[in-house]
């Protein structure tokens, strides 16, 4: 069942606007931003947390600081696409914390694995040992990423405003 977009007016967008920059922002803080008061804003925020459009805050690590400045793309084809080996491949992958992103793709192969590691030494151990090793695993193609030209959270658009 797909879900369906959440109504929103200006100040809700205004509202993610600035928590997609600053998080930690207090609700004091974020009315004076908005052009709100106190009360209507944190009843905003609050819906919108309610209604799932702000999933949760989290802290943002640099990986290259974390030593986890390799990145590959893999795409990955399998030898079974039948919804319980799809299921089967999806527990498998969330339980790997160096694949950043796992995406279910429409084209010439099957998922897009986004795989950040510490070097191509361990980018090489982590296809041979879990990868490899993923059920239903057909084949696999790596792109090495050689520069993160833009890498960022979703930013909120205003409908109606440019993609």
């Amino acid at each position: 069942m797909t879900e369906r977009a959440f109504d929103m007016d200006r100040f809700d967008h205004r509202i993610l606007d600035v928590l997609a920059v600053e998080g930690r922002i207090s609700v004091t803080e974020l009315a004076r931003r908005i052009g709100l008061s106190k009360s209507p804003t944190q009843a905003r925020l609050k819906r919108l947390e309610e209604g799932g459009v702000v999933r949760g805050y989290r802290a943002l690590f640099d990986p290259i600081r974390l030593g986890r400045d390799h990145v590959a793309f893999v795409e990955v084809r399998l030898s079974d696409t039948r919804e319980a080996a799809l299921d089967a491949f999806n527990a498998a992958v969330m339980k790997l914390p160096e694949v950043e992103q796992c995406h279910l793709i429409a084209g010439s192969f099957d998922y897009l694995l986004k795989v950040r590691t510490d070097g191509m030494t361990g980018y090489r151990q982590f296809l041979a040992e879990k990868i490899s090793t993923l059920p239903h695993l057909a084949g696999t193609s790596t792109y090495v990423a050689m520069q993160a030209v833009k890498e960022e959270a979703i930013a909120p658009v205003e409908p109606g405003g440019a993609m």
